[in-house]
């Protein structure tokens, strides 16, 4: 990390602002790994010293992390390396709730794993050379028992080496945490196209739709620091009785849920 004003000045072109510099290098590191999921950061004083900036450049680059949700704030503790966990999961990564609109933890029933080659359109996605190894699995996502989403998930073999049907089985919480503690892989953002469709025969008769239902599907790259694809997900929702629910620019569930690392497991 820098340790001196005048090498993070010299870096800048004038035209990119200093926080942004200080959000680059702090993201950078933890990219590296300098801190580890959970752990505290410095403190703000000490973080300027380090980038030789002043406390508000610092506090700024660090509330921009924070509103990411790569940081969380915890009054009178610090600022920690977010964990990905039930809370995180349900307010910043699921958003298929019922219709009363309250957010729910699906339960996950593992169908099926194996492992393949990526397709030119996955390799693409997901920054591969072409036939690169890949590990496939699909979840079944149930709601108070109701069939609510089927998830079929590409992840790439190098992310996950020694990924079998038994460490998914037996994950504590959330894919997104295994990623993180099992592997180092931290997703911290997400990109999302949806569109509505007729379900195929197979699709409708897994989420016990009637033939022919109408179904969403969305279309999740899963994006870790500096934008590098982990995942590719494709999910079909059953709108029958639940529906797509985002809270654009919304902050709940942001401070405690994004420092949560407990609760059952899900997609």
């Amino acid at each position: 990390m820098v340790t001196m004003a005048a090498p993070l000045a010299a870096a800048l072109d004038g035209t990119t602002p200093l926080y942004r510099e200080v959000k680059r290098l702090l993201t950078r590191a933890l990219a590296d790994g300098r801190w580890a999921p959970g752990e505290a950061l410095p403190s703000e004083s000490r973080l300027a010293a380090t980038f030789g900036v002043s406390i508000g450049t610092l506090r700024k680059a660090v509330d921009e992390l924070v509103a990411e949700r790569v940081l969380v704030r915890r009054q009178g503790s610090g600022t920690f390396v977010a964990t990905h966990g039930a809370s995180r999961y349900l307010f910043h990564f699921f958003h298929v709730v019922p219709e009363d609109g309250d957010r729910v933890l699906p339960e996950p029933e593992l169908l099926a794993f194996e492992r393949g080659r990526a397709t030119p359109d996955e390799a693409a996605k997901l920054g591969l050379a072409a036939g690169e190894r890949v590990h496939r699995f699909s979840n079944l996502l149930r709601i108070a028992g109701a069939a609510v989403a089927l998830d079929e998930i590409v992840l790439p073999h190098r992310i996950a080496p020694d990924l079998t049907e038994r460490v998914l089985r037996e994950r504590a919480s959330t894919i997104y945490h295994l990623y993180q503690v099992r592997y180092g892989v931290n997703v911290v953002r997400a990109v999302e196209r949806l569109r509505a469709r007729i379900a195929a025969r197979a699709e409708a008769r897994t989420l016990e739709l009637e033939p022919s239902a109408a179904v969403l599907e969305i279309r999740r790259l899963a994006l870790t620091y500096h934008d590098r694809p982990v995942e590719l997900r494709r999910s079909v929702v059953n709108t029958l009785h639940h529906e797509y629910f985002a809270d654009i620019g919304g902050i709940s569930g942001t401070s405690a849920g994004a420092g949560a690392d407990t609760g059952a497991g899900a997609a």
